[in-house]
């Protein structure tokens, strides 16, 4: 299918008849399985033939683009009074926003780890991992794919999507923010030096979920080809062949609104992350890739402010590595998040529930992967209600 695979460099090389055979049978198992395996906790069959009706409405997306801006609920972003204009009005207008989007942890680190792994936080991770120690694991997988132990760095065992782009031939990169060497991140059980912003580095390890899975950062070589600095990305984008199928971004800790005053002495907040937007989403949509197949997807990792009422959603619970996935509460809190792209109807809202696991359902279903995690459990990935163009 055009635009699958990405980059020449990442793409499969011949295979023999009989292995071509196997692959095919293969390729039909897992989507067998992938519609067969997941269900949704606590769900109704009729949420679940709505869940597999959204698989088989989905268009053909080549390329997956995701933002995380920091810290910031639905109304700070996306509502009437944001201080982010060029996102809450300007590109609002230009896509669908999905007002019922929801973190899944608290504090930061669970959240992109979900998007990228379906893993649920443990104590480690809800503490953002001031030390870069090593998961240890003290019995056997739980349910939806969960290992159970507590640290920071999952074990190569760990599944991951990035590892699934790769074993289907498609290509992903990780471009950071003032990150910089490529897979930049601390010693095994070394404390982390990019906690906290200082005039020469803003780069946090926290926000860049790839180098907590050793089944990336044991391979030198491939962490290194697919996590990027930011830089990066603007050559990469000059062409479909180059853009990699997953493209995920992350800006430093000024520009994601992290910080109210940034440490090399510019402004922060919301205004900081709306100016770095202006500069960068143009790119993305002015691209070959994305004007030929692309979806872009913005939200935050979590919310500045969790209310009882409104922390988690769609059937998220208790894991089995933490008393509850926001430490004093059931989630992350409501975030709300834009998508973006020609298979969308500008200016339209959806009314479903979604969270991170939500999101990494939906890349895995778009590129035909089965699901991994929690990604396993939720009732809707982004349907009809999303890729609502006719």
């Amino acid at each position: 299918m055009p635009g699958r695979v990405s980059a020449s460099a990442e793409r499969r090389g011949p295979r023999s008849t009989s292995l071509a055979v196997v692959g095919a049978g293969l390729v039909l198992l897992g989507l067998v399985l992938t519609f067969v395996v997941p269900r949704p906790v606590g769900g109704s069959p009729d949420r679940a033939v709505a869940a597999s009706a959204d698989r088989a409405a989905h268009p053909a997306v080549g390329h997956v683009f995701v933002i995380n801006i920091e810290n910031k609920g639905y109304r700070t972003l996306w509502g009437a009074h944001s201080a982010a204009p060029y996102l809450a009005r300007t590109l609002r207008a230009q896509g669908v926003l999905l007002p019922h989007y929801y973190g899944t942890a608290h504090h930061s680190l669970g959240n992109y780890l979900a998007q990228i792994s379906g893993q649920g936080p443990d104590y480690a991770i809800q503490h953002d991992c001031p030390t870069y120690t090593r998961f240890r694991e003290t019995r056997p997988v739980a349910a939806h794919g969960q290992v159970v132990g507590n640290g920071c760095v999952y074990p190569q065992q760990v599944r991951t999507l990035p590892r699934q782009l790769t074993a289907a031939g498609l290509g992903w990169r990780g471009y950071m923010e003032d990150m910089g060497t490529p897979c930049q991140h601390p010693r095994l059980g070394a404390r982390d030096p990019w906690q906290k912003a200082t005039a020469r580095s803003q780069y946090a390890t926290r926000h860049n979920p790839f180098v907590y899975f050793r089944s990336i950062t044991a391979h030198p070589a491939y962490c290194k080809a697919h996590v990027k600095a930011l830089s990066a990305l603007t050559a990469d984008l000059k062409h479909a062949s180059t853009t990699r199928a997953f493209t995920y971004l992350t800006p430093d800790l000024c520009h994601d609104a992290h910080d109210a005053h940034c440490a090399d002495g510019g402004p922060g907040g919301l205004r900081a992350a709306n100016a770095w937007a202006k500069r960068w989403v143009p790119k993305i949509l002015a691209s070959p890739a994305f004007s030929q197949d692309g979806v872009l997807v913005i939200t935050s990792d979590e919310s500045e402010g969790v209310t009882v009422d409104s922390r988690a959603c769609c059937g998220e619970g208790v894991g089995p590595n933490a008393g509850q996935p926001g430490i004093d509460g059931p989630g992350g809190g409501r975030l709300g998040a834009l998508v973006i792209s020609r298979f969308s109807t500008p200016g339209t809202t959806s009314t479903r529930s979604y969270n991170h696991y939500s999101l990494l359902g939906t890349v895995e279903d778009l590129f035909g992967l089965p699901r991994l995690g929690y990604a396993r459990s939720v009732a809707y990935t982004f349907g009809a209600d999303v890729f609502n163009a006719s």
